[in-house]
């Protein structure tokens, strides 16, 4: 019997180790082909973007928003791998008519690691979850946080711009690499205005590779408006995505932390 209680606290049983797995998350998809289970991996989103093989090669459920409900039932999964932000709580009800559903539910990299430790157990891969686990709590201890945190915003969107709340991944994400949320005090994904930034005096400004792609001409962009703040794009995967692609977080803020002198080591 293999036993794993969710994030949203619910209790799944299967009898033997799921040989057919469709990922809703592309973070949580990522960790599985870290986990080895190429051939139980039979259904992702089409932002399941990592590996490329797999991107290339797996059947596509639709996107994390809008879930083919009838794309799954064809692929008869043994179980089905979601999110409780990701995805869409009726689409995860209407899913659970099919196959067990597994929710994480990640706000901190405590949730994170919880998160691996859940699926190693779901999945008899718990030698390797493990083995993750420990590297990524040594690299993570192994980060130094700078003595001067730089007021900082982190933008997700653009039209109209959004950034992230002091109860979210990413903010705990910010926080571990040395830099201190404006935005901390509000929740989730707030819509704000470019005048709360010279407000907040913000010295720092993040903008991601994702969900809004930004690139060059927009830091030339908000330059314009906020000259006296320096402004950055980032690897939203980095600050986001809570799977086996904490192995490279820390080497990733350390190398940030650098780029933008906090590092006097």
């Amino acid at each position: 019997m293999f036993e794993s209680i969710d994030q949203l606290g619910r209790k799944h049983r299967l009898e033997n180790p799921p040989k057919r797995i469709v990922s809703l998350v592309p973070s949580q998809t990522e960790l599985l082909h870290y986990l080895g289970l190429k051939q139980a991996v039979v259904g992702i989103t089409k932002f399941c973007v990592h590996p490329t093989e797999w991107f290339k090669t797996k059947p596509k459920i639709g996107g994390t928003k809008n879930v083919n409900i009838d794309a799954v039932k064809a692929l008869q999964p043994d179980i089905i791998i979601a999110n409780k932000e990701e995805n869409v709580k009726e689409q995860i009800e209407a899913l659970e008519a099919i196959a067990p559903v597994w929710v994480s539910d990640i706000n901190n990299l405590e949730d994170a690691l919880a998160m691996i430790e859940a699926v190693g157990k779901i999945t008899n891969t718990t030698p390797k979850t493990e083995k993750l686990i420990e590297e990524v709590v040594t690299r993570f201890n192994q980060l130094k946080t700078p003595n001067h945190k730089l007021k900082t915003c982190y933008l997700i969107w653009r039209k109209p711009y959004m950034t992230v709340g002091g109860d979210t991944y990413i903010n705990n994400m910010l926080q571990y690499a040395g830099f201190e949320n404006v935005f901390a005090n509000e929740k989730r994904y707030p819509t704000i205005i470019i005048e709360q930034l010279t407000k907040a005096n913000c010295n720092l400004l993040f903008l991601s590779s994702e969900p809004y792609p930004f690139k060059q001409t927009h830091i030339l962009e908000l330059q314009a408006a906020m000259p006296n703040t320096k402004i950055l794009l980032v690897d939203g995967e980095m600050f986001s995505w809570y799977g086996s692609r904490l192995l490279e977080a820390a080497t990733y803020f350390k190398t940030l932390q650098k780029t933008i002198h906090l590092d006097k080591r």
